[in-house]
């Protein structure tokens, strides 16, 4: 990074937003306005229209001690991609609103759009609006997605059938432990300056953290093998919470086996170095952006197909409760443990 500082004030907001988004290209037919007028115009020609947004803000939902502002502007987005793909959908267009304060230069604005603009390359998104503001203080991010879906395809979390394979995408846990060793490693820092970050071997659980991605290429498959989910939602606020909502939205129950969570080999490892309990951090971490879905027993053979699935339970009546069989063979109530927005911090 340069050791220039451009104060934003020299720019003025037009400036500012001119300068951000001088190299945009569109990539979507659908895109007929992007930046640069009073609104945004699209037209998704026949697909239904899905549309999310999202509020970051630091020191809740990000410490900028530790997380890279390129790596920041490539999480904004996809978050709110994770929720569009939840839906079956996908996603094209984003608009990006910031507040930002004077401890920001345009110099750091033009790393935290470099990950905003990588994550729109590689998800086949336009950015196509926002606003900037000044904050008084702290970094506010607010992104919102819009997707587009084939009529009545789209997937909702309160769908699921009795004797539906509950499932789930790649591997959990990862993020939270992440987390743990970044927040571990601040405390060091704060305490001593002198003592070197000790991050050795742990780049997976870190980057899982800092960089996730979006389960663009699950949608995909789902396409390509003509498999519906019967439910659907991503798993941002840990396994338990969101197996929990689509239970309580779709009335049912369900069983979990404790075996067949996928959780990663680094993460399991990591876990136990800080005597934490690997199936814990799956249950109850967050921030890993899995799908978690429900399909008919029926396409077990096509799902299979498909190494980065885990199939990990299976719904039931409301009256068998919502049950997790441990690796021993005993069976406990799932409880919501997951990040809490409003827990007091």
């Amino acid at each position: 990074m340069s050791e220039n500082r451009t104060e934003i004030s020299s720019l003025g907001e037009f400036g500012l937003i001119d300068h951000l988004t001088a190299n945009i290209e569109i990539k979507n037919a659908s895109t007929l306005v992007g930046v640069g007028d009073d609104a945004a115009v699209i037209d998704h020609f026949g697909k239904q229209t899905v549309i999310t947004t999202d509020l970051l803000l630091e020191d809740v939902h990000f410490d900028l001690m530790y997380t890279p502002l390129q790596h920041l502007g490539y999480k904004s987005v996809i978050v709110n991609l994770s929720d569009v793909y939840a839906m079956n959908a996908i996603p094209t267009q984003i608009t990006l609103s910031l507040g930002i304060s004077n401890r920001f230069s345009v110099e750091a604005l033009d790393e935290f759009y470099e990950g905003v603009y990588a994550a729109c390359e590689a998800y086949g998104v336009d950015l196509v609006g926002g606003d900037t503001a000044s904050s008084k203080k702290g970094f506010v991010i607010s992104v919102t997605a819009i997707g587009e879906v084939t009529p009545d395809q789209f997937v909702r979390r309160s769908t699921a059938k009795t004797g539906d394979l509950l499932c789930c995408t790649g591997d959990l846990g990862a993020a939270y432990i992440g987390l743990i060793l970044l927040e571990r490693e601040k405390k060091i820092f704060l305490e001593s300056p002198q003592v070197k970050a000790d991050l050795e071997g742990e780049k997976y659980v870190i980057g899982r953290l800092l960089k996730p991605e979006a389960r663009k290429d699950i949608i995909e498959f789902f396409q390509q093998s003509e498999l519906l989910p019967t439910a659907m939602m991503d798993i941002s606020d840990g396994l338990s919470s969101e197996i929990l909502h689509i239970c309580r939205q779709s009335q049912l129950g369900c069983v979990l086996y404790e075996d067949k969570i996928p959780i990663a080999e680094d993460t399991r490892n990591a876990a136990y170095k800080f005597e934490l309990d690997p199936t814990a951090c799956a249950l109850s971490g967050g921030e890993d952006y899995e799908l978690l879905f429900t399909i008919p027993q029926q396409d077990y053979d096509k799902l299979v197909l498909n190494e980065q699935i885990s199939v990990i339970g299976y719904m039931t009546e409301p009256e068998a409760g919502r049950k997790i069989i441990t690796k021993g063979g005993n069976t406990f109530d799932i409880t919501a443990q997951g990040w809490n927005a409003f827990a007091a911090k």
